[in-house]
């Protein structure tokens, strides 16, 4: 086999690993770690949301996470319910709400410490080496979201 070849079959089955490490890691999640890969992921956007200087809206969660809105009033329940986000009056509808953190002093990477390691590993790259794994990591994400679309 020739070394480029050997070279994409490394990067394929790497990138394989990560795909199984993660779907291991969200199993364990589910039953070991706290909040569910959603949880963190909804909790992550309303941060994200209120940094920008907007609200969150179940709607715009569900859209972001690709999921129902009962599974979205679920996670923010459980939100709620342990002090993370509070529920607002929508200005403009009054059959909606904005969900918007409780405690903006929370630090999006206590939420998921993994996402702090993985950014502290990236700074360790190359400028050319991130832009790099950056372009297949765009390439990976937007097959995956293809798949069974």
């Amino acid at each position: 086999m020739m070394r480029t070849e050997e070279l994409t079959l490394d990067a394929a089955r790497s990138m394989e690993r990560l795909r199984l490490a993660e779907s291991r890691l969200a199993r364990r999640r589910q039953t070991e770690c706290g909040p569910s890969e959603n949880a963190r992921a909804a909790m992550r956007f309303i941060l994200e949301r209120a940094d920008a200087g907007d609200a969150a809206t179940p709607r715009g969660i569900a859209e972001y996470l690709g999921i129902s809105s009962p599974s979205v009033s679920a996670i923010l329940d459980r939100l709620h319910a342990g002090g993370m986000i509070a529920f607002e009056p929508h200005p403009q509808d009054r059959r909606s709400k904005l969900v918007v953190p409780f405690d903006r002093s929370t630090d999006i990477d206590r939420l998921d410490p993994l996402t702090a390691r993985i950014r502290d590993l990236a700074e360790e790259l190359s400028p050319d080496a991130a832009a790099e794994i950056a372009r297949f990591l765009d390439m990976i994400t937007d097959a995956v979201e293809r798949e069974c679309a």
